[in-house]
């Protein structure tokens, strides 16, 4: 990561998702801040993957902890021009080999129903939802759903 990386991420989020699902700013604020944390932290079980070209950010995709034995998966995201070219499947497939690497034994993600390509990528992927929430956030209705894998 290099200086810049880490706002871009959030701007990329903040105006990608105005722009598709009409979220407002309180989502970027929902990305800054565990982003801000994951940046101070040093474990070497979470990772940032940021993909580039031409020097510009193109796509990115996070593991976390959520647990000692589970790994979240955060801030996935591919700009529309970069959209299906495959970049999203190989961000997610390294994401998911590096938690099995890093003694995860699940991985689990929140995402929102609106993002149906994304829900693709998670049961080609072999993720299942297990929890739906609806309510209101970032200034939208939106239905959460909590998808996980089991990695043994």
């Amino acid at each position: 990561m290099k200086p810049g990386d880490v706002g871009y991420v959030v701007y990329l989020h903040g105006i990608l998702y105005a722009s598709e699902y009409n979220f407002d700013s309180t989502f970027e604020a929902h990305v800054a801040s565990p982003l801000a944390n994951f940046v101070r932290s040093t474990s070497p079980r979470e990772r940032l993957w940021i993909a580039e070209r031409d020097t510009h950010i193109i796509g990115c995709i996070a593991v976390v902890a959520a647990s000692t034995q589970a790994a979240q998966l955060r801030w996935f995201l591919v700009e529309p021009g970069s959209r299906g070219t495959g970049l999203g499947k190989c961000l997610l497939n390294e994401a998911v080999a590096f938690a099995k690497e890093s003694g995860y034994t699940s991985i689990v993600l929140w995402t929102v129903r609106e993002l149906a390509a994304a829900a693709h990528l998670y049961a080609a992927k072999g993720f299942r939802m297990v929890e739906e929430r609806p309510g209101r956030m970032w200034g939208v209705d939106v239905i959460e759903e909590k998808y996980e894998l089991p990695l043994n």
